[in-house]
């Protein structure tokens, strides 16, 4: 075809395009096509300080030794320990006015992951099991719900499925026992490897080999399982088919962070923090709608009750690099927008400092983050008392904080899941506070 005919050819399709009465209807299709949601949960093992992070009180004798510096936002002031979050306030919404009546770590942990007091029979699922239950695909072969570097003595409740069932419990990922060429212990550049243990094949198993007994064990499960009716061979067979599925290279290698760069990793601080924001931040962009990175699980983490000074200056500095990193690095990627992120612990800590220059264990006020998708940033939603000993204004309670943390995702908080006793149980039986959506 000659050019000028090429040209004409494509004028007059062009043109015949643009008058189809169904283009536009195709493009508004697409326009209205549903936004993927994701959350990141960023925990703080221990109770972290609200007194000297985001809510300081310079000039009281609970002020403690820490300076407040300005921020992105007139009239909003940060740790003088995190500076790289204090450039990015306007996608931040500090709440400071939590109040809430658990103060054991346990306890703590498991209201601030469910939305309810520990008692009773019934288990209540984590946030992300009821999040990722609503949000995620069951038949994806990456995980929905993953928890990195979890504290096993503190936080067995942000990793359940509780009521759910096995099968919505969170996939967890810590350091790797088998160390690769990046790992501390392999004497490379001192970034921590984390990863999950087990996805590749063993050298001596070929892929022919695996999924020739992949084939052979399907068949046994189908005849064990069409005699059972149970709900836990059911539940087996669903975790089993999750993990053979992850296995598969593309999804394995989200979790493999030597495909990294050096200064990439290095970008987000070495340790298991920064380590595992960045693992976040690979699943995040790989679809999976829930992930909650832990930090502090290694040790006593944010529960200073001595030394809280020079303790949080070393967590703070962690923090700041790995959380303004992934934020950045989201919103390099046109993902912030579509991922809210909640920073929280099980309580606060006092604004008395303790003969050891530590804090204490203090659930009566305190404060917790949100940031990116679905808030408004920016702000400081509530305020304490000026030696900060209570909430003045804007008291806000778990279920309330769950609830917005669901509206912020497109969940509706009112949504039902079923108990083994055929109860329907909401995910909050809070309500969404709207000052802090967008």
């Amino acid at each position: 075809m000659a050019a000028t005919d090429r040209r004409r050819f494509l004028q007059q399709a062009l043109l015949g395009a643009a008058s189809c009465s169904w283009l536009p209807a195709l493009v508004q299709a697409a326009a209205e096509q549903p936004v993927k949601r994701r959350c990141i949960v960023l925990w703080m093992s221990g109770g972290p300080s609200q007194m000297d992070t985001f809510d300081l009180k310079p000039g009281h004798a609970n002020g403690g030794e820490y300076k407040e510096i300005e921020t992105s936002v007139p009239g909003l002031k940060f740790s003088e320990h995190l500076p790289h979050l204090a450039k990015q306030a306007d996608r931040l919404a500090i709440l400071r006015g939590m109040s809430t009546k658990e103060g054991d770590h346990i306890r703590g942990s498991y209201l601030m992951h469910t939305g309810e007091r520990p008692g009773g029979p019934l288990r209540y699922p984590a946030i992300g099991a009821s999040l990722s239950k609503a949000l995620g695909d069951p038949q994806a072969d990456l995980p929905n719900f993953v928890a990195v570097n979890p504290n096993a003595a503190f936080s067995q409740a942000s990793i359940s499925g509780g009521f759910l069932g096995p099968k919505y419990a969170a996939t967890t990922v810590g350091q790797r026992a088998m160390a690769g060429p990046a790992s501390p212990a392999a004497g490379a550049t001192g970034l921590v490897d984390l990863g999950v243990d087990y996805l590749q094949l063993p050298g001596e198993v070929s892929p022919e080999r695996a999924e020739a007994r992949m084939k052979l064990w399907r068949g046994q499960q189908e005849s064990f399982l069409a005699l059972r009716d149970a709900a836990a061979p059911k539940s087996h067979d669903t975790i089993f088919r999750r993990a053979v599925r992850m296995m598969n290279p593309a999804a394995a290698a989200a979790f493999d962070l030597q495909q990294e760069e050096d200064a990439v990793r290095e970008s987000y601080g070495a340790g298991r923090f920064g380590q595992g924001c960045l693992i976040a931040r690979r699943l995040i962009e790989r679809g999976v709608p829930f992930v909650e990175v832990t930090h502090g699980a290694d040790g006593l983490g944010w529960d200073t009750h001595q030394a809280n000074f020079a303790g949080v200056k070393a967590l703070s500095a962690e923090l700041d690099q790995g959380w303004s990193t992934l934020m950045r690095e989201l919103d390099e990627r046109g993902l912030l927008d579509s991922t809210t992120i909640l920073w929280m612990g099980e309580f606060g800590r006092t604004p008395q400092i303790n003969a050891n220059a530590g804090r204490d264990h203090f659930p009566d006020a305190w404060s917790c983050v949100l940031a990116g998708g679905g808030i408004a940033g920016g702000q400081a939603y509530g305020s304490t008392s000026e030696g900060g000993q209570e909430v003045v204004d804007g008291k806000t309670e778990v279920p309330d904080l769950i609830a917005t943390l669901c509206a912020a995702v497109g969940v509706d908080p009112a949504t039902e899941n079923i108990s083994p006793l055929s109860r329907p149980i909401k995910i909050s039986e809070g309500a969404p506070i709207r000052a802090l959506l967008s």
